[in-house]
């Protein structure tokens, strides 16, 4: 057999892919020298069957590759995305044998690869050295092109290029260069009617047998990205053919302007007309209604795919449940969430994602515990998510030690992750730790991220630098309305109601629309500051000029309001005319006023009230005890504490803890067991001797048990806040401020003796309860009382 009649047989059984390897064996056993096309379809099997490693030790092997060998090896490193090594090889590729082909092959890795400059400046190297750019040029680099293009001469640049090279003449560059217009419509720095006109022209001016199904659906999508709903509505409505991807796109438009009945109408038209849904129409459809809130249409739409769709594809199945995961999960269905969950054939990151955060969301932290240590893979997402929810719930020491954890596993945390972390910080009153965190947020950059900027303002206000708040919100590179409401609460916290007020009148002025939340900021920072008139205001001006329906939170805080300042009458009036029964808020609220007017007829109603509502609280116990003893009724004290104990309700402990050179100290009532509380007492023997000098009397009406005059006073002795706010006296050097936090109310006599401590040691002393900020200065409290 002659060396051709060997060659013709091996190239034939090289076309079936199967026989690929068998032959290339036996070319090796057989000592024959293969002619360089065999070798050619040898790298190209190679490359096609992903085996590019040995692809390349084939291609390694011909002293002199021809240009078909290195396109293809080109080609396989830019479908598998490794643009070093194809950008090597092409650079290694003598220019002798270069061709147009080679060229549009290394453009379209740079293209796939997102890198659009360097595509743009190898189609100009190509040019300038005498290659002629083919049709399939301009597809590539028109592709590179849509990635950058921010001005709509770029794309007319080349619009007149592909026109004197007669190269549009074929739909892929008719839609490449289309894309380029569409894609630049998104830029900030053009008109996006114009550039978008630009587009429509290019459309309306090309063949009808150009104009083929990507066509169609890159103009209408192009109107859908850039907000011009009707005109890509117009479109979809005159196509004779019915494009599934097209309407898709409507669709997504639709749900992402929260025009969800619109899209549930295009999903009724699609079906009547026979169109395919596919996955991405019924992802669209389902985010509608998890968005919108209407759990039957969503079901329906489950129920729907359930009863229709016969073997879906692996794609199909993850997509569609994942978003069915999140859909459930918003509407407050968990069990339905988690069924979809576990009978997932498949599971992808997105699965897992979806199901923690429906657990977050839902404030199930112990079981979405469960869920993150069980993940086979996380990412920053996930970690994110976890550590925010964490804080979010409270748990913010848990959520500092997942932070570490996530940096010491090697991911870099991302701006969120670092407002999760911040978050942490204002749970704990941990000042330094937020103060490094907002060090480490500067040297990386992360400073001008808005989700950043609000954890700051929140942290530096709940550890008690309202001042620092303050800067970063004026130093922010732009803010939200997260971000007024933020500054606001700070300051409401911080008993400064005026300066709360003045806010929200600068946050209407620069057309910041206020929502639920300001106005519960605004009526909290009234009722710290007895501003009466004013918070009646802002709940008035809710529905009038604003058209917010008040809930059963704005009405807990006018009353709330009302009753501080002892106006308990009209407070009675509120709550007969609410839409709805009063419920637990409403009652606390009356309580808390009249525990601080000594209201104990009322007080003793609205705590008998709340015992029906919530006979698990502990503190309504207390409440409702301690009006008994004020009234010295010790037989209905006796009684309350008896029935605390037949529900097996237990007292919540006071405690109060302080940062002392990054390491936190807590300190419970009668404490015994911290390992300095001795020097402690024999140091706040010395400071009250010191406070009778200046007229500091105890005031023993806030022990409400039935025992001597004597032993009352030193029972005021052991609170956890005055423990606290010695011991940081003794610690914290001379000049720094003393804060100080509580999980309770502060104690009447303890805010009274903390205003003479800070005469006596001539210190600030700030002190965070369960409701609100003390700064104590001269002998003064920021509440003026008025607490």
């Amino acid at each position: 057999m002659d060396v051709r009649t060997m060659g013709n047989r091996y190239l034939a059984q090289l076309n079936q892919t199967s026989l690929a390897r068998a032959v290339h064996a036996h070319i090796l056993t057989s000592g024959f020298n293969p002619f360089p096309l065999i070798i050619n379809r040898l790298i190209d099997h190679y490359c096609k069957s992903s085996n590019i490693p040995y692809a390349r030790h084939l291609f390694d092997k011909i002293p002199k590759p021809d240009i078909v060998a290195t396109t293809t090896l080109l080609s396989a490193y830019s479908a598998s995305g490794n643009i070093k090594l194809a950008h090597q090889l092409f650079n290694a590729t003598p220019l002798t044998i270069r061709d147009t082909v080679s060229y549009n092959a290394m453009i379209t890795a740079f293209s796939h690869s997102h890198d659009g400059h360097a595509a743009l400046q190898l189609f100009v190297q190509m040019k300038r050295l005498g290659f002629v750019p083919d049709p399939f040029s301009f597809s590539s680099v028109l592709g590179a092109l849509s990635l950058i293009a921010d001005e709509e001469r770029h794309c007319q640049q080349f619009h007149c290029e592909v026109l004197k090279r007669g190269a549009l003449s074929g739909p892929s560059v008719l839609n490449a260069l289309m894309s380029c217009y569409v894609s630049c419509a998104s830029s900030p720095l053009v008109d996006s009617c114009l550039v978008m006109a630009a587009a429509r022209k290019l459309f309306d001016e090309a063949p009808h047998g150009l104009r083929d199904e990507p066509s169609w659906t890159t103009i209408i999508a192009g109107y859908v990205r850039n907000g011009d709903l009707v005109a890509a509505r117009e479109l979809l409505d005159g196509m004779t053919d019915h494009i599934a991807v097209a309407w898709n796109a409507m669709i997504s438009g639709y749900v992402h302007r929260g025009l969800y009945e619109a899209a549930f109408d295009l999903l009724r038209r699609m079906h009547s007309l026979g169109i395919q849904l596919d996955e991405y129409t019924y992802t669209s459809v389902i985010s509608a209604a998890s968005n919108a809130g209407l759990f039957y249409i969503g079901r329906q739409v489950h129920a729907y795919v359930l009863r229709t769709v016969v073997q879906p594809s692996q794609h199909f199945v993850l997509s569609v449940n994942n978003v069915l995961i999140t859909f459930y999960t918003r509407c407050g269905k968990l069990v339905e969430a988690k069924r979809v969950f576990d009978k997932m054939p498949v599971k992808d990151l997105v699965s897992w994602n979806a199901i923690l955060s429906g657990y977050v969301n839902a404030r199930r932290i112990e079981e979405a515990n469960s869920i993150f240590r069980e993940m086979p893979e996380r990412s920053l997402l996930t970690w994110t998510v976890m550590i925010s929810g964490l804080a979010q719930n409270g748990f913010g020491e848990e959520g500092l030690k997942l932070f570490n954890q996530m940096k010491l596993e090697g991911l870099e945390p991302c701006d969120y992750a670092y407002a999760g972390a911040i978050a942490s910080c204002s749970v704990l009153g941990s000042l330094d730790n937020g103060q490094q965190l907002h060090s480490q947020i500067i040297r990386l950059g992360h400073d001008s991220s808005l989700s950043v900027g609000n954890a700051l303002i929140t942290m530096y206000a709940r550890c008690g630098l309202v001042e620092a708040a303050d800067t970063v919100f004026f130093t922010m590179p732009y803010v939200d309305s997260v971000s007024w409401n933020a500054m606001i609460a700070a300051l409401a916290q911080h008993g400064h109601g005026v300066k709360a007020i003045q806010l929200y009148e600068q946050m209407l002025k620069e057309n910041i629309f206020p929502d639920r939340i300001t106005f519960l900021t605004i009526l909290s920072a009234c009722s710290h500051a007895g501003l009466v008139k004013e918070g009646r205001h802002y709940f008035d001006t809710m529905r009038a000029h604003y058209g917010i329906t008040p809930e059963e939170d704005h009405y807990s805080r006018l009353i709330d309001l009302l009753c501080r300042a002892g106006m308990f009458s009209e407070a009675k009036n509120v709550t007969e005319s609410m839409p709805f029964e009063p419920s637990a808020p409403i009652w606390e609220a009356l309580l808390s006023g009249c525990r601080i007017h000594g209201n104990t007829e009322l007080g003793i109603q609205a705590a008998e009230k709340l015992l029906k509502l919530m006979p698990q609280q502990d503190g309504t116990y207390i409440s409702l005890s301690n009006m008994y003893a004020t009234l010295g009724q010790w037989d209905e004290v006796a009684r309350v504490r008896k029935l605390m104990r037949e529900r097996g309700v237990k007292k919540e402990p006071g405690c109060s803890w302080i940062e002392v050179e990054n390491m936190v100290h807590v300190f419970l009532v009668d404490d015994a067991v911290h390992p300095e509380v001795h020097a402690v007492y024999k140091y706040l023997e010395h400071l009250v001797h010191e406070m009778r000098k200046l007229g500091y009397v105890p005031d023993t009406k806030y022990v409400l048990h039935d025992m001597e005059s004597e032993q009352k006073e030193n029972a005021l002795s052991t609170h956890s806040e005055k423990l606290a706010v010695v011991y940081g006296i003794m610690k914290i050097p001379l000049g720094a401020k003393i804060r100080v936090f509580k999980n309770l109310r502060i104690c009447g006599d303890c805010h009274s003796a903390f205003k003479f401590i800070s005469k006596v040691v001539d210190r600030e002393i700030i002190v965070r309860d369960r409701k609100r900020f003390h700064h104590f200065r001269n002998g003064e409290c920021s509440c003026g009382n008025y607490w």
